[in-house]
C-alpha cells in the first residue's frame, strides 16, 4: 500500500470515527496529533481538513447524486468514502479523478460491501460529469 493510500486510509478512519461520534474529525485529528503513539501524515491532515472545510457543500452533492439513499440511511463507511473522493475529485489539485475513484473502490471493497463499491463507483462517476458544471 503506497503512503498516499495509507494517508487516506488514516484521514477516513478520522472522518468514520467523528461520523460515529457525531463529533469534528478536525478536534480527534488534533488530539491523535498530540499523541506520539499515532503519526499522522500531512496528507492525511489535507484530506480531513479538506473534508471539514467543504462539508455542506460534498454532502449536497452526495445527497443530490445518491438515487435512492437517504445520507442517514447510508452506511457511515460509505457515507465518508463518499465525502473523501468528492473532496479529492473538486478540491484537490494533485490526485487525478481517476486516482480517487481507484482508491475510493478499493476502501469500499476493503472495508465495506461488493455492491458498495458499485454504487460508489456510480456516485463518483455522476460528479466527474458534473464537475465543470459546479460552481463553489
Amino acid at each position: 500500500m503506497s503512503a498516499r493510500s495509507k494517508a487516506r486510509k488514516a484521514a477516513l478512519d478520522l472522518l468514520y470515527e467523528g461520523d460515529i461520534r457525531k463529533t469534528s474529525p478536525i478536534s480527534i485529528l488534533n488530539q491523535r496529533s498530540g499523541d506520539l503513539e499515532f503519526v499522522i501524515r500531512d496528507f492525511t491532515k489535507e484530506l480531513v481538513q479538506g473534508v471539514d472545510e467543504n462539508r455542506r457543500k460534498i454532502d449536497e452533492l452526495i445527497t443530490t447524486y445518491s438515487q435512492g439513499w437517504d445520507m442517514d440511511r447510508m452506511p457511515v463507511i460509505d457515507r465518508n468514502i463518499l465525502r473523501l473522493a468528492i473532496y479529492e475529485i473538486l478540491w484537490s489539485k494533485d490526485v487525478p479523478p481517476a486516482v480517487a475513484i481507484d482508491e475510493a473502490i478499493e476502501l469500499a471493497q476493503t472495508l465495506s460491501t461488493d455492491d458498495s463499491s458499485k454504487y460508489i463507483n456510480g456516485v463518483l462517476s455522476k460528479i466527474i460529469e458534473i464537475k465543470a458544471d459546479l460552481v463553489f
